[in-house]
C-alpha cells in the first residue's frame, strides 16, 4: 500500500473537524436541537473515521511587524497603481500587452498562494495563473514592449513575495527570500570611468 492510500492513513479525531461537521449538521437540519446535537456527533465522528484526512502542517508564523509592513506596502501599493491604472486608462494610448512569468523564491503553496492573493489584489496586477510545481506566477501586463517595466514588474512581486513570507513565513523561507532573485548580470552595470 501507497502512503497515499486512504487505509493507510492513522485514524485521528480532530476536535475542531467534528465541531464544524456538527455545527453545519445542524444547520442542514434547520437549527440546534439535542437530537441535531448528538447525531451531528456521530455522523462527524463516522466520517473522519472513515474518511480521514492526513495531517497537514500549514508551517505558518505570525510575525505582528511584518503584517503591518505587508498592509503598509498593499496600501501605499494600491492607491500608487490606482493612480497609474486610471492614467493609463485616460490617455487614451494604447499598450502593447503580454503575459510575463515570474518565478517566486519560496516553495510553499501557502506562500505562492498568499503571494498570488497579494499580487491580485493591486490594481493592474491581472494574475492569470499560477503554477505550484514551479512556483510561477503568470501576469497580465501593459506596456510589455518596455524591458525596464517588465523588469520592475518583476521586481514588484518579488518585493510582494518577501513580504508576505515575512509576515507569515518560516525561517528557511525568509532566508530563501532574502537572496536576489536577479541580480544584476555585467552587461547591464554601469561602466565605471
Amino acid at each position: 500500500m501507497s502512503s497515499a492510500d486512504p487505509k493507510s492513513r492513522p485514524r485521528r479525531l480532530d476536535l475542531s473537524l467534528i465541531a464544524w461537521l456538527t455545527v453545519i449538521w445542524m444547520l442542514l437540519w434547520s437549527g440546534p436541537t439535542w437530537g441535531n446535537l448528538v447525531s451531528g456527533v456521530l455522523v462527524a465522528v463516522a466520517l473522519c473515521l472513515v474518511f480521514p484526512l492526513p495531517a497537514v502542517d500549514l508551517a505558518l508564523r505570525l510575525r505582528p511587524l511584518g503584517i503591518v509592513r505587508l498592509a503598509g506596502y498593499l496600501v501605499y501599493d494600491m492607491v500608487a497603481s490606482s493612480v497609474t491604472v486610471t492614467r493609463q486608462a485616460l490617455s487614451g494610448r494604447r499598450r502593447p500587452a503580454a503575459v510575463i512569468a515570474v518565478r517566486l523564491r519560496c516553495r510553499t503553496d501557502l506562500m505562492i498562494a498568499a503571494t498570488a492573493v497579494a499580487v491580485s489584489c493591486v490594481p493592474g496586477g491581472a494574475l492569470v495563473e499560477v503554477n505550484g510545481a514551479t512556483a510561477t506566477l503568470y501576469l497580465h501586463m501593459s506596456d510589455a514592449d518596455d524591458r525596464d517595466a517588465v523588469r520592475r514588474t518583476r521586481r514588484d512581486v518579488w518585493r510582494l513575495e518577501a513580504l508576505v513570507v515575512r509576515a507569515f513565513g518560516t525561517r528557511d523561507e525568509i532566508e530563501r527570500v532574502a537572496v536576489d532573485p536577479d541580480p544584476p548580470s555585467p552587461a547591464r552595470k554601469d561602466p565605471r570611468p
